[in-house]
């Protein structure tokens, strides 16, 4: 039990918050639809309940990543956070479907809702909590990158290093900026409603919300599906391949694979040395090298394999895939 405890201390801070804040929001928006009617409403009770199912598991699936590796697992639990993150997004694909059909249903067959002022006020506070929590999603990444930003730059370099955030946080990140487009959306639409004929807007608003919650689970189902495969960092095989050359005893480097699992990190590395130099001294080399990579954040192992130097120059950076 007090493994658990220490595990889950570990867990991912904006998923754990965004948990609590969105199972609040989905309590207010559940009261404020079963006194209103509003289908609009609805699809923001169903959008925050799916949030904050899936924020629950992914802030455990993040703390059990971390467990350290035992005999019957010797390659650790980093994958685990993908595999959580792919059971959420599952959750979410059911709630979306469910606002998509009642939204239809509700453009099909329009009503008059009641409560406008009700809904209005539950709706902006929403927006405000969801925004709040976006923007520690934001800082969290850069956080994690060790990005220093402040004010507006908060918004313009979390979108820019999306694609490096961890896997959880990204998660966090994508549904939060959806819930917030969404309580927006379905503002504009409780006021048209109101002030319009147009009642079928509530529906549209479903509608549009249900589709952006198909996307996240789109997007976050293809980047931990590559995460369970086991995907290359090339970001990392260029940074550390760099680090490496750096060495004044390494000649070249005949190979480097950086596998990301979760949010760990696994080189291994096949680099070329002197074959004059001693078995003392490649040892020494080896290690020196371990040390500094092992000095890298996310790094959990290294395997190092020396080959003697062929005079023949094999690695070279290269430009890393752009993540989105």
């Amino acid at each position: 039990m007090g493994e658990l405890f220490q595990l889950l201390k570990r867990g991912n801070k904006s998923a754990f918050l965004a948990a609590i804040i969105n199972t609040i929001i989905a309590i207010i928006k559940g009261v404020a639809f079963l006194f209103t009617g509003n289908v609009a409403m609805f699809a923001e009770t169903m959008h925050s309940l799916g949030d904050a199912a899936n924020q629950f598991f992914v802030f455990v699936g993040s703390a059990l990543s971390k467990k350290a590796p035992t005999e019957k697992y010797p390659n650790g639990f980093g994958r685990l956070v993908n595999l959580v993150l792919l059971g959420a997004v599952l959750i979410v694909g059911v709630m979306a479907f469910e606002t998509i059909k009642e939204g239809y249903h509700h453009i099909i067959h329009p009503t008059e809702s009641s409560g406008f002022l009700i809904n209005i006020l539950v709706l902006a506070l929403a927006t405000l909590l969801e925004t709040f929590v976006l923007f520690k999603a934001m800082k969290e990444i850069l956080h994690d990158l060790e990005i220093e930003a402040k004010g507006l730059n908060v918004f313009t370099m979390a979108f820019a290093n999306l694609g490096r955030a961890k896997p959880a946080t990204k998660l966090v990140f994508m549904e939060d900026m959806v819930a917030t487009l969404g309580g927006l959306l379905a503002i504009i639409a409780v006021v048209l409603a109101h002030y319009t004929p147009l009642h079928q807007s509530e529906g549209v608003a479903s509608v549009l919300i249900g589709v952006m919650m198909l996307f996240v689970v789109g997007k976050v189902f293809l980047d931990n599906a590559a995460g369970v495969i086991g995907q290359a960092d090339e970001e990392m095989e260029n940074k550390i391949g760099v680090l490496v050359m750096e060495d004044p005893d390494v000649k070249d480097i005949q190979d480097i694979t950086v596998i990301k699992e979760g949010e760990d990190l696994h080189v291994e590395l096949e680099i070329e040395i002197d074959p004059q130099i001693t078995v003392a001294a490649a040892d020494d080399i080896k290690d020196r090298i371990h040390e500094k990579i092992m000095a890298e954040k996310g790094v959990v192992d290294v395997t190092i394999e020396i080959d003697e130097a062929d005079d023949v120059m094999t690695w070279k950076k290269s430009e890393p895939t752009k993540q989105t």
